[in-house]
């Protein structure tokens, strides 16, 4: 059986994917901040649900429970990094900005470049990133949100080109979600929220097929077009 790792299992993508895995054939380890989630979780497969709880801020005790977790599991195919958070920011909390830029770049990078040098020692492996559309642009209602994710983009294509340089079949996914029902898609005047199980099946396809950069679901790529292509004076006034 292939060996997964989702980072980010207690809830939305994170918890559609590992249960996901878990029926195509994966032994999966779970991780999250709230561990009665993950017990909830691992009460459904116990069999082959492998879980522990850490926080990815906490980047000393991420290395060691992910090392841990990969012995448990026998090894290690293929690691989910689903763990992103965000918030309408508009009076600019800084403590909001600190945490999303703790959440997702401090942590995100941890995991990222453990994942990549595991695969790197056993010269093969698959490393997943749940980025965003919103890495596209910047985001005047949530600013620190828009612009990790444009950092896990270009860091994941990095990724993707130092393992092309080193010829080395580790492969890397960038999954750019739109709005997925799920508690991350906030804010007023939302559209096409896509159901969950959706995003989830299509994600999934994607992830077996090795895709380098995926939009979900597939019409989110006309508005990543539009918004590469719509000129800054224009994007300003938006």
């Amino acid at each position: 059986m292939k060996k997964a790792i989702v980072i980010g299992s207690t809830s939305g993508i994170g918890k559609g994917l590992a249960k996901i895995f878990v029926a195509n054939n994966y032994n999966v380890g779970i991780t999250g901040r709230r561990k009665e989630l993950l017990l909830e979780l691992n009460d459904e497969h116990p069999d082959v649900f492998k879980l522990k709880v850490l926080d990815v801020t906490d980047t000393a005790s991420t290395i060691q429970h992910l090392e841990a977790l990969t012995a448990e599991l026998g090894g290690l195919d293929l690691l989910v990094i689903s763990s992103g958070i965000g918030e309408i920011n508009e009076t600019l909390d800084f403590e909001i900005e600190k945490q999303t830029i703790a959440t997702n770049i401090i942590g995100f990078t941890c995991i990222a470049d453990w994942a990549y040098t595991f695969f790197e020692k056993q010269k093969a492996g698959h490393l997943v990133v749940i980025s965003s559309v919103g890495g596209i642009r910047g985001s005047r209602h949530a600013p620190a949100y828009n612009a990790t994710k444009a950092y896990q983009i270009n860091y994941t294509e990095g990724l993707r080109q130092k393992a092309a340089k080193q010829k080395l079949p580790i492969f890397i996914t960038d999954i750019r979600p739109g709005l997925v029902d799920t508690k991350m898609a906030k804010g007023e005047g939302l559209f096409w929220v896509m159901p969950l199980e959706k995003a989830v099946g299509q994600m999934y396809k994607s992830i077996v097929a090795k895709k380098k950069v995926v939009y979900v679901t597939k019409r989110w790529r006309l508005i990543a077009a539009l918004l590469k292509l719509l000129p800054r004076a224009v994007y300003d006034r938006l």
